[in-house]
């Protein structure tokens, strides 16, 4: 409808790249005429946002407004808000007024846009967290084995877990992969993979684990060849099976530690993320 668009030429978006509306101009598509009024409909949108567990100073934050008033200016004040605050506060409005109505519509189905989007976002961020705990944690498992196998000093352990992404990601070394994220020195390449890529290197980490306890393997230089004979053989499975090689899937936008405290902050605000079967 083109009278929802109003509530889209008003819309901004921050740094972060989030959605808002400054509740002044959200007064005027709404077609209230008084300030003193629009802030009592906000007052109640504010009590419906507390009442539903979330916190209102992320949804609703104050900031200032300059005005002139002839040889001097002031600070009328003004409120940044989220969608959602948005959709609170035209459910809270004069049920009368059409631009009320229009509102109602434009907030409801945006918000259930965004609703599933982050649901689809929220699955895919959760099977990263879970996969990546057990990727830390048969790393362990696999550098004691190497350990075992005659692997002792920090170089050698470099070039054998290096052997095992140049199986699986096609003759690309630790570096190379490290290029093609487009990442920092300091930043971790298991930290940014999606769950299919981080899954792939779980099943090299945990064949190749496996494969050394197994054979009792107890030199290094088969544990490396090993290591990269089952990086390899994970690499031809995936071909077989049709999928994506490792090193063309995207990069995520947030690496995990960043993941780690956005599922932080939606709990805190009590979006509680859901979470996959066990």
């Amino acid at each position: 409808m083109a009278e929802l668009s109003i509530f889209e030429r008003i819309k901004r978006v921050n740094e972060y790249g989030s959605e808002y509306w400054l509740a002044r101009e959200l007064q005027v598509a709404l077609e209230y005429k008084q300030w003193r009024r629009f802030l009592n409909v906000i007052e109640k949108a504010k009590t419906a946002c507390k009442n539903s567990g979330n916190a209102i100073s992320y949804h609703f934050a104050d900031v200032g407004k300059i005005v002139e008033a002839g040889a001097t200016s002031k600070d009328i004040g003004d409120i940044e808000l989220s969608r959602y605050a948005c959709y609170l506060t035209v459910q809270n409005g004069d049920p009368r007024k059409k631009s009320i109505a229009l509102g109602q519509t434009y907030f409801a189905i945006q918000t259930r846009r965004q609703e599933i989007a982050d649901e689809r976002l929220l699955d895919e961020d959760q099977r990263r967290l879970k996969i990546r705990a057990n990727v830390k944690h048969w790393n362990r498992e696999l550098a004691d084995r190497a350990h075992e196998a005659g692997i002792q000093t920090n170089l050698e352990y470099a070039t054998f877990q290096n052997a095992g992404y140049m199986g699986l990601y096609g003759g690309l070394t630790v570096e190379d992969i490290h290029k093609r994220k487009k990442l920092s020195i300091d930043e971790k390449i298991l930290d940014n993979m999606g769950s299919v890529e981080l899954a792939a290197n779980l099943f090299r980490i945990t064949q190749t684990e496996d494969k050394l306890r197994r054979e009792r393997i107890s030199d290094k230089e088969i544990a490396t060849k090993t290591h990269h004979a089952v990086g390899k053989k994970v690499r031809q499975t995936i071909k077989e099976l049709g999928g994506e090689m490792p090193e063309n899937l995207p990069k995520p936008e947030l690496d995990i530690k960043r993941l780690e405290s956005k599922i932080k902050k939606q709990i805190k605000k009590g979006k509680k993320p859901p979470m996959l079967d066990e």
